[in-house]
C-alpha cells in the first residue's frame, strides 16, 4: 500500500543532501516509484524472506524497466554506425572516439550509465596510426572519467597485445583515475608478459586493471563475452535482464545445522527467488517498452536471446561461521578444509537448485540463470561480498589463492578476490604476474590488485578514491556517483583493514 509520509521522507532525504550533485539526486529522485508501486503479486514466501533480509532485490524496486546490465555490440556499431543516432561508421581515430562518446549517452542500466564500454582496445586499434594518437585517446580516457561519473562503467582490454592496449594502460597509469574500471581478458598462452607486466604496475597504482581468466570464461556462452560493472562476465549483444540475491548469512541464522541449512533452507530460497526474478523478467519482457521499441534492440546491438539474468549469493564467510557455531566446532571459513568444502558443498546445492529452473528467456544460458558472487550494498553491516574471507581473517597469501580457486568456479557471471601489496610490488611485477598464473592455474576466476599507497582503491568491485571518501566525510559532494557507496563500505566493513601483501 502507497504511504504518503514514507514516499515523502525518502523524497526529502534525497533533495536536502548535500553531498549529492544534480544529476545523483535525479538518479536517486527517478528509483523511488518504483520502491512503493507493485505491477505483479509476489508470493507471501518471497515477502516473508524479503523482510528478513534474506532474500534482497539489489535496489532494483519492485519492477525494472530496461535491463540491468546492458553490454552493446560495440564492433557492429563501428562497422555500420548507427542509424537512430545519425552515426557513419568512422574513418579515423578522432571519429571512432567521437562516435563511441556519443554512442555511450544512450546506453542504459541499473546505474542509468554505460556499465560496459566494449574491448576498446580492439575498436580503436584499426585507426592507431594517427600521429596524434596519445593526445585523443588521454583525452578520451579523461572525456569517460568526467562524463561518466560512475565507477561501474567497465572497459575491457586484451588478451592480445595492441598499441591501443598498451597506450591506455600507460595513460591511466599517469592519470590514476577511477573512471573507467578496467578487465584484462588474460590468457597466459595468447597475452605477452610484457603487457601482462605492465597492467600489473598501472593496478598497483590505480588498482585497474584487475585480470580475468580468458581461457575459464571464454567457455561459459556459444558467444562473445564480456566483463561489465563490477566483475560481471556477460554475452556480448545481451547482459543480464536482473540481478537479485541470497544472503546466505541470514538464512543461515534459521539453519538448526548444516544439514537443515543445505537440504531444506537453501533449495527452498533459491526457488522462491528464482520465481520473483521469471516474474520480473516476464514484466520486462511482454509488458514493458524496451525490447519492443528501443534502438539498441532494433538495430540489432542488443538481442533479446543474448539475456540471462543473475542470481546472487552475498555472506559465504558468516554463513559457514554461524553453521560451524551452531554445530560447536571450532573451524572458520577460509582457514580449514572443513569449512572450504562445506562452502563448496553449499555452492553445489545452489548450482544444482538454480539449474533446476527453466527460465522462458534466458536462450543464452539454456534457460537457467547465472550464478554471481554479488559484491554487497552500501548498506550491508558484517555481511562479506560473494564467498571471500573476511578482512581481517585472510590467510597467507597462497592458501588464500588455492581456497579462491576452489570456490570461484561456480560463479558463471562473475566472481573476484582483492590482493593488496605493499608499495615494493611495483618493483617486481613478474612476481604478481606470477602469482596470478598460479591463481589461474588453480580455478581462480579474477584477480584484483591495489598498492598500499594507491589513492584508487577496489571497494567491493568497483573503485573509488579514498580522497573523495574523505570529502565525503566533510559533507562535501564529489563527481563519482557510487563514491557514495564506497564511504558505507569504508565505514561499514572495514576496507581500509584489507591485509596488505609482501612479496
Amino acid at each position: 500500500m502507497l504511504n504518503i509520509s514514507d514516499i515523502k521522507a525518502d523524497v526529502e532525504s534525497v533533495i536536502t543532501n548535500e553531498a549529492l550533485t544534480h544529476e545523483q539526486a535525479l538518479i536517486n529522485l527517478s528509483a523511488i516509484p518504483l520502491n512503493y508501486v507493485e505491477f505483479f503479486e509476489t508470493s507471501r514466501e518471497f515477502r516473508e524472506l524479503f523482510e528478513a533480509g534474506c532474500l534482497c532485490t539489489m535496489t532494483e524496486g519492485n519492477v525494472t524497466f530496461q535491463p540491468r546490465y546492458t553490454l552493446p555490440d560495440y564492433e557492429k556499431l563501428m562497422q555500420e554506425g548507427c542509424k537512430f543516432l545519425r552515426l557513419e561508421p568512422p574513418k579515423c581515430l578522432f571519429e571512432a572516439i567521437q562516435i563511441l562518446e556519443m554512442f555511450y549517452r544512450h546506453i542504459p542500466s541499473v546505474t542509468h550509465y554505460p556499465v560496459y564500454l566494449g574491448s576498446v582496445d580492439k575498436l580503436l586499434e584499426p585507426f592507431m596510426d594517427d600521429e596524434h594518437a596519445y593526445d585523443l585517446v588521454r583525452s578520451f580516457l579523461i572525456f569517460l572519467d568526467r562524463s561518466i561519473p560512475d565507477s561501474y562503467c567497465h572497459m575491457n582490454l586484451g588478451p592480445e597485445a595492441t598499441r591501443a592496449g598498451e597506450m591506455i594502460v600507460e595513460i591511466e597509469t599517469e592519470l590514476n583515475n577511477a573512471i573507467p574500471s578496467i578487465t584484462l581478458l588474460y590468457d597466459p598462452d595468447i597475452t605477452p608478459d610484457d603487457f601482462a607486466k605492465k597492467c600489473v604496475i598501472c593496478a598497483l597504482n590505480c588498482a585497474k586493471p584487475s585480470f580475468a581468466n580468458d581461457k575459464e570464461y571464454g567457455r561459459l556462452y556459444r558467444i562473445p563475452y564480456g566483463i561489465a560493472s563490477c566483475y560481471n562476465a556477460l554475452p556480448v549483444s545481451g547482459g543480464s535482464f536482473t540481478l537479485s540475491r541470497i544472503v546466505l548469512s541470514r538464512l543461515a541464522e534459521r539453519a538448526k545445522d548444516s544439514e537443515h541449512f543445505i537440504n531444506e533452507l537453501v533449495p527452498r530460497a533459491v526457488e522462491v527467488l528464482c520465481g520473483y526474478m521469471e516474474q520480473k523478467i516476464e514484466f520486462l519482457v511482454e509488458k514493458s517498452h524496451f525490447f519492443k521499441s528501443n534502438f539498441l534492440v532494433k538495430e540489432g546491438f542488443l538481442k533479446l536471446e543474448n539475456f540471462t539474468a543473475m542470481l546472487g549469493v552475498v555472506g559465504m564467510n558468516e554463513c559457514v561461521n554461524t553453521l560451524m557455531e551452531k554445530e560447536k566446532r571450532p573451524d572458520r571459513y577460509g582457514s580449514s578444509e572443513y569449512t572450504d568444502e562445506l562452502a563448496v558443498t553449499i555452492l553445489g546445492t545452489i548450482k544444482k537448485s538454480v539449474n533446476s529452473f527453466e527460465s522462458r528467456y534466458c536462450d543464452c544460458t539454456d534457460h537457467h540463470f547465472t550464478i554471481h558472487a554479488q559484491v554487497g550494498i552500501d548498506s550491508d553491516y558484517d555481511i562479506s561480498p560473494g564467498a571471500r574471507i573476511a578482512i581481517g581473517s585472510e590467510p597467507p597469501l597462497y592458501e588464500h589463492l588455492i581456497q579462491c580457486g576452489k570456490v570461484h568456479p561456480y560463479f558463471t557471471s562473475g566472481v573476484g578476490d582483492i590482493f593488496p601489496f605493499d608499495t615494493t610490488a611495483k618493483r617486481n611485477a613478474d612476481a604478481v604476474l606470477d602469482l596470478i598464473k598460479g591463481g589461474f592455474s588453480k580455478g581462480m576466476r579474477y584477480f584484483s590488485t591495489y598498492s598500499s599507497d594507491s589513492d584508487v582503491i577496489r571497494i567491493t568491485g568497483y573503485l573509488v578514491k579514498k580522497s573523495d571518501v574523505a570529502k565525503l566525510d566533510e559533507g562535501i559532494a564529489v563527481p563519482q556517483a557510487n563514491a557514495m557507496w564506497g564511504y558505507y563500505e569504508v565505514k561499514n566493513s572495514r576496507i581500509y583493514d584489507r591485509k596488505v601483501r609482501t612479496l
